[in-house]
């Protein structure tokens, strides 16, 4: 047989997983329809290919896009023909490779009322043993974890069939030292159940977190100093917090200072206009009356250079509310939401834990008086709830340890946008380099005015300075 061509291994990449390099029979056929083979063409090329478990191999997929290729070609699907290829595989039509990166979350159109995996299929979609570690003497598996993690399934599937767990413990004295044995050995059969039937239920075994607990292996989420880190970051980010609040309180005073400017000068060019409107007769009293009767109609033509001065100003201010205040507030959002997210965490996970360690330890201390005979049932009742105390501890540390995971990501996703800041600058600069020169040009232009309106000879001549 020929070597694999390069297009081959492209292909794989595009729609195979990134966990699994096998490939769904379903993506295949999906991978089929964009050929123009016929349906009867296509049925043949599944058959060639070994997919009884509903997956595909690597080679399997190699074999099948041959086999396209073939069919392309107008030549009979025949694995016997693959054979006689001395060169180069041949490369099947599929379009373009990016395309085909969308075949893998195409949905199968199926009827949703009807199961269509069996018995045979749904017993090798996993299996899982539970196996007991003699150092620890017992069964070494967090309860809690298991708990929490049927608690999670009950909320999100409240009508789904989720399977019930064992009992962590009975209580003390009920059990001899065989039996206890028994029981150990009976709750491990029992949670071997649980996991399997939660592995191979259709909807189950797809959800993230039923993925995560069956595949982590790791002691932790977390480096051992996330404490710390935190306490560190939250300090960081409240100062850094601080002063972009000031940052914006000060760019929004300069948004405001801009649409006054535009306003007063607006007003100032109006004054204008009306100071060199005024109809009321000038006096002759001589050579000191003639300038100003010029001098009030030139004026009038100064008011257009003022008002296009307010427009620039009133653009300045748009620029700054638009380029600089609204990306402030953008991040300022993004720290709010941080420093709640911390507030929630230490005000909130952080003393419900507190309070129920200080729970457990009044319980244990009520346990170690001596009991009397007819008090043997408040006893036994108190030992249930320590049972169930110390379930509520461990599932708060779980769940004190996943926030501060949540904390640990949310950190590093707010450093990533720290370099806003020099966005946030960059358009402010340029925002006020461009309103500057604009105003700028406007200025020059009535300063050339002003100069002939000031410049004229000493008889008073002065040019005309209405706009033509």
């Amino acid at each position: 047989m020929g070597s694999v061509p390069s297009y081959y291994r492209d292909v794989h990449q595009a729609i195979s997983s990134r966990s699994d390099e096998r490939v769904p029979v379903s993506v295949f056929q999906r991978l089929l329809g964009r050929t123009s083979l016929s349906s009867i063409i296509q049925n043949q090329i599944i058959e060639q290919v070994n997919g009884s478990d509903g997956l595909l191999s690597k080679l399997s997929l190699y074999k099948g896009l041959a086999l396209i290729a073939l069919a392309q070609q107008g030549k009979p699907p025949s694995p016997k023909l693959l054979e006689t290829c001395i060169q180069e595989l041949p490369k099947p039509q599929l379009g373009e490779l990016k395309d085909l990166q969308s075949l893998k979350h195409q949905l199968v159109q199926e009827n949703p009322l009807i199961l269509t995996l069996n018995l045979d299929e749904l017993l090798k979609k996993d299996t899982i043993k539970v196996e007991l570690t003699p150092e620890k003497k017992g069964l070494f598996l967090k309860h809690v974890e298991y708990q929490v993690t049927s608690q999670v399934l009950l909320q999100r599937y409240a009508y789904r069939a989720v399977p019930s767990l064992p009992p962590k413990r009975v209580l003390k004295g009920v059990l001899t030292s065989m039996s206890e044995r028994e029981f150990i050995e009976g709750r491990r059969r029992a949670l071997a159940r649980f996991l399997n039937l939660v592995a191979r239920h259709p909807v189950f075994s797809e959800d993230e977190l039923v993925k995560t607990f069956f595949t982590f292996s790791g002691s932790d989420f977390l480096p051992a100093d996330s404490q710390s880190q935190f306490l560190s970051c939250r300090q960081l980010i409240r100062n850094i917090h601080c002063s972009f609040q000031k940052l914006r309180d000060r760019a929004e005073r300069m948004v405001e200072r801009s649409k006054e400017n535009a306003t007063d000068l607006l007003m100032f060019g109006k004054e204008l206009s009306s100071l060199g409107s005024d109809e009321c007769p000038v006096p002759d009293l001589g050579s000191c009356t003639r300038p100003w009767a010029a001098l009030r109609h030139s004026v009038r033509g100064l008011s257009p250079e003022f008002s296009l001065l307010s427009e620039k100003a009133v653009q300045q201010a748009r620029r700054e509310e638009d380029d600089v205040v609204e990306k402030l507030d953008l991040f300022l959002d993004l720290l709010q939401s941080y420093r709640e997210l911390c507030e929630r965490h230490e005000k909130g996970l952080l003393h419900e834990q507190q309070r129920a360690l200080q729970k457990y330890g009044l319980m244990k201390r009520q346990t170690s008086v001596p009991a009397q005979p007819k008090e043997q049932l408040s006893v036994e009742q108190l030992e249930s709830r320590i049972i169930q105390q110390e379930s509520a501890i461990h599932a708060m540390e779980l769940r004190s340890s996943f926030s501060l995971f949540c904390l640990h990501q949310e950190t590093q996703l707010l450093f990533t946008h720290l370099p806003l800041t020099s966005h946030i600058l960059a358009s402010f600069v340029n925002s006020q380099v461009q309103g500057h020169q604009e105003m700028g040009e406007v200025w020059q232009d009535l300063h050339s005015k002003l100069q002939g309106l000031f410049g004229g000879d000493r008889n008073g001549h002065c040019p005309p300075l209405s706009p033509k």
